[in-house]
């Protein structure tokens, strides 16, 4: 459940659980978002020119995961599901982006995400460079159908 108050929440405070379970670690997600793209209509007695813009389809972006690499190969497997067609196709799940409070209660979030039917659309694995000194990062592109958010 939301929870306002004045001050804004640190970004950095999150978990992604997949399924009810967190499988894994993130440091970055982007793409909550959603927009409702306008139909134009105009009756044909209508006397002005005016088009009216009514409610049409709802879209939703790419939510994108970003994790250093741990050995894990959890975000594969579902990206091979996805990928050769698995038992279901394609293989969802849910997702749930939880936004902590200062005490990292995770049972009591500030807000939650809640992607429905989420699928891997792309994993991109790291950026390999023997000059660096970066941590190896993957990311993982979710299609999902429905956003909601509490």
């Amino acid at each position: 459940m939301a929870t306002e108050r004045p001050n804004p929440y640190s970004n950095f405070n999150f978990v992604v659980e997949i399924d009810n379970e967190e499988v894994l670690g993130f440091s970055e997600v982007t793409g909550l978002d959603s927009e409702t793209t306008p139909v134009e209509y105009r009756e044909g007695s209508d006397p002005t020119s005016a088009m009216r813009q009514l409610p049409g389809t709802e879209k939703y972006s790419p939510v994108t995961l970003k994790r250093g690499i741990t050995g894990s190969l959890y975000l594969w497997n579902w990206r091979k599901e996805a990928r050769d067609g698995g038992t279901t196709f394609p293989p969802t799940r849910t997702v749930t982006i939880k936004l902590l409070n200062e005490k990292h209660d995770r049972n009591a979030p500030a807000m939650t995400w809640v992607l429905t039917n989420a699928w891997p659309t792309k994993l991109t694995g790291p950026t390999l460079s023997a000059k660096g000194n970066e941590f190896a990062v993957e990311q993982l592109d979710l299609i999902h159908e429905r956003l909601d958010v509490s």
